[in-house]
This record gives C-alpha cells, structure tokens and sequence, in this order.
C-alpha cells in the first residue's frame, strides 16, 4: 500500500514539476502516473547499475555526477513515454532537483497524515 502512495504522490510532484518548468510538458494526470512508475523501474533497476559503472568518475567529481545520472533518468523516461516531454538535458536536471523536492515536500504532509491516523 505504501508503495501505491508514494506512486500517486510522485504524480503529482510530475504533474506539479511539470507546471512550474516551461521546458518540460506532461499531458495529463495518466501520463504523469505513468511517468511516476517508469521512473520508479528506472531509478530501482538500471541506476544502480550505473551508479556502480561509474564510480571512478563519481568519486572524481564529489558525487555531482549522480545528478548526471537523474537527468539521463527524466530523458529516458520522456524518450519512453509520447506524452512526456523534455527540451534538454538542462531541463532534465533542474526538472530531477525541482521533482526531488517537491516529492519530499508532498511526503512531509503524507507522512504527516500517517502518524495521525495511528495515534
């Protein structure tokens, strides 16, 4: 269940993300959904294994390659999915930092409501 809300609020950090950035269009709510678990897939299977591949040139550059890394995450999933777009990779990288912490601000209030259903 858990991770079915983390898939909707991530949806709407898509959606919300989406807005705030001119470079980057998303068609409608369905498509943002779909953009969430795409990236969910992509960020469990394939960045680690990036991540491992590129070590050397992460430890070389402080960890600021891994924000390489998300951008090339957003391009793949706009190159998967029609209804999402993405002018460039500097749309992708301020779209990934912008979506981090708009998903961590929708999490706060979800986090939120959690604990105060269990007291």
């Amino acid at each position: 269940m858990k991770f079915i809300i983390n898939i909707i609020v991530s949806a709407f950090a898509v959606l919300i993300t989406a807005w705030l950035l001119p470079g980057v269009d998303i068609l409608d709510y369905l498509s943002a959904l779909l953009v969430a678990v795409v990236l969910a897939f992509l960020n469990t299977v394939v960045k680690p294994i990036l991540t491992i591949l590129t070590i050397p040139i992460t430890f070389f550059t402080l960890g600021f390659f891994l924000l390489v890394i998300n951008a090339g995450m957003i391009i793949l999933a706009s190159r998967l999915i029609p209804e999402f777009k993405v002018d460039g990779f500097w749309w992708a990288l301020l779209f990934s930092l912008i979506l981090s912490l708009v998903t961590g601000i929708l999490n706060m209030f979800v986090g939120n409501t959690e604990k105060r259903e269990e007291d």
